[in-house]
């Protein structure tokens, strides 16, 4: 299953690579949009990229954090461009360990300079969001259900960075993403798309 995963993360890297959303940028759902695109299936789940959006004119988000609580007994197998906190406890895995089994992941951006086998479009800004950008990264996603009638969404969506808190709505499944290739001559389509909402939140 290892190699399997393995050969998956490389296609897809090299595919995403080199992809831009079409409708990144379309339109400004809150301060901070969230999108979970689906874009293959694995034999025990699927493989996402996730796209955090900044639609503030002005405000940067130096050092973002995003969590999520998994609806089910779902596991991270691994990611590309950011990584969890934690692993958690993978004690019932044999051989081949997830790189996290916590039920509430804690997601981070990797750092520049992050070699180019570990990264995706938009990753490893040292989780610095700058006004009307993005960051993403890729995850690979088990025990969850390989098809469009089971796999879900996350739950509990927290977006935040150092003195700012952002409060997320439930997730919203919306038009699937669609994406073109560098050289314009190829689209292709998310198999889901969710969308999370997140609006800043003065505490003061």
């Amino acid at each position: 299953m290892e190699s399997l995963f393995s050969t998956m993360i490389v296609l897809l890297l090299v595919s995403f690579s080199c992809l831009i959303s079409t409708e990144s940028l379309a339109s400004n759902y809150g301060d901070i949009t969230i999108k979970w695109d689906l874009v293959n299936w694995t034999p025990d789940g699927y493989v996402a990229v996730v796209t955090a959006y900044n639609y503030q004119k002005q405000r940067s988000v130096p050092g973002w954090k995003m969590s999520w609580r998994w609806t089910r007994k779902e596991v991270i197998w691994s990611m590309v461009g950011a990584r969890t906190t934690q692993q958690g406890d993978c004690s019932m895995f044999k051989g081949n360990f997830p790189h996290s089994c916590v039920h509430k992941p804690t997601v981070v951006d990797l750092l520049p300079g992050t070699p180019f086998n570990q990264q995706i479009a938009n990753c490893c800004k040292s989780g610095v969001l700058k006004p009307g950008l993005e960051s993403a990264f890729q995850i690979s996603v088990g025990k969850a259900g390989s098809s469009v009638k089971t796999a879900r969404m996350p739950a509990n969506f927290m977006f935040t960075a150092p003195k700012q808190q952002y409060i997320c709505g439930p997730s919203k499944n919306v038009r699937p993403t669609r994406f073109i290739t560098a050289d314009k001559r190829r689209t292709t389509t998310a198999l889901m798309t969710w969308n999370i909402t997140c609006v800043f939140h003065n505490a003061t």
